[in-house]
């Protein structure tokens, strides 16, 4: 029954967080009438989200008074640095297209109105910052392992790198670097005054274009950032980016790739186990690939060693040199 009510659950919690309703309940919480009155809403409609929210152990309830639980404090107050509210959103608004996976497991054909490959995907505009938040700690985690902060005037190069939170996060912990990253212009408009809150928009460089068609160059980069893009591409697309990667590196720079990744036998973590679906609605070719397969891909592109490495969150950090 829970997973039969999962979708109620994501819509209480979409709309809470679209009507602002943990930001209002931060602190010493609000009655029903309280969080009408606040976030603009009806008393009936307040009522009915804080049930529900209570019965998800998102908010607590004492003499009717509702207050953030710890976790909704962390990920749901609006402009906190763990934000999931966004992303809260977006799965709501996505709930009727899953409503058509039985048709895109039945012919194999992408059910939503714009697949990942359309530079004009107004999806973009929703998406972008609001799964941003998912990469922080991965970047954090990576930039430790790649020793980033004694790295000195390192340069890298993020391909698809959307809301630019890698960059964010790099330029922050390495104050001599310098971020480039390649998308298409209505995206790197987002990553610009994302990068921009953190105050290292004078070391961030964008590039226009789609990257399967522009030049990454030759020999100008110390690291080469793919996330959370190898999923929607094919195999054969993959490979080909793969090479233009290494061709872009220095000798001995070192090409990152993040990535929710199943183990040979297709297991893994759960959230990456269902993301196959998300692909198969959303795009024309991707899926979710095998650790072997990223394997043979970079090994096919030039690349001598692969290090595939899990990280605090579902997805999966490849480091190739």
């Amino acid at each position: 029954m829970q997973l039969i009510s999962a979708g109620w659950a994501c819509s209480i919690l979409g709309s809470a967080a679209r009507h602002g309703v943990f930001t209002h309940l931060e602190g010493p919480g609000e009655d029903a009438d309280g969080l009408a009155k606040k976030a603009g809403i009806s008393r009936r409609g307040a009522q009915a989200l804080l049930d529900g929210l209570t019965g998800l152990k998102l908010v607590t309830v004492s003499g009717g008074k509702y207050q953030n639980s710890p976790e909704a404090s962390f990920y749901l107050v609006k402009d906190k640095p763990a934000y999931l509210g966004g992303m809260a959103e977006v799965m709501m608004d996505e709930l009727p297209v899953w409503a058509k996976l039985h048709e895109a497991v039945k012919s194999g054909i992408p059910q939503a109105p714009n697949t990942t490959d359309e530079a004009d995907n107004p999806f973009w505009e929703a998406l972008v910052p609001a799964i941003a938040t998912l990469s922080i700690p991965v970047a954090r985690w990576a930039a430790e392992r790649l020793r980033l902060a004694q790295a000195g005037p390192v340069s890298w190069l993020d391909v698809g790198g959307g809301s630019g939170v890698w960059s964010a996060i790099w330029l922050g912990i390495n104050v001599q670097a310098h971020g480039v990253q390649l998308d298409w212009p209505k995206v790197n408009r987002i990553a610009q005054g994302f990068v921009a809150k953190f105050g290292v928009a004078d070391r961030f460089e964008t590039i226009d274009g789609d990257f399967h068609t522009t030049d990454f160059g030759t020999g100008k980069y110390d690291f080469a950032i793919y996330g959370h893009i190898a999923h929607q591409e094919t195999p054969a697309d993959n490979v080909a980016i793969f090479r233009k990667f290494r061709k872009a590196l220095k000798p001995g720079g070192t090409l990152l790739v993040n990535d929710f990744i199943l183990a040979d036998d297709r297991t893994g973590h759960p959230f990456a186990m269902m993301f196959a679906s998300q692909m198969l609605l959303v795009t024309n070719a991707g899926f979710t690939y095998r650790q072997t397969d990223y394997r043979k891909w970079l090994g096919e592109a030039g690349f001598a060693s692969v290090d595939i490495m899990p990280t605090p969150t579902p997805a999966t950090v490849v480091l190739a040199r």
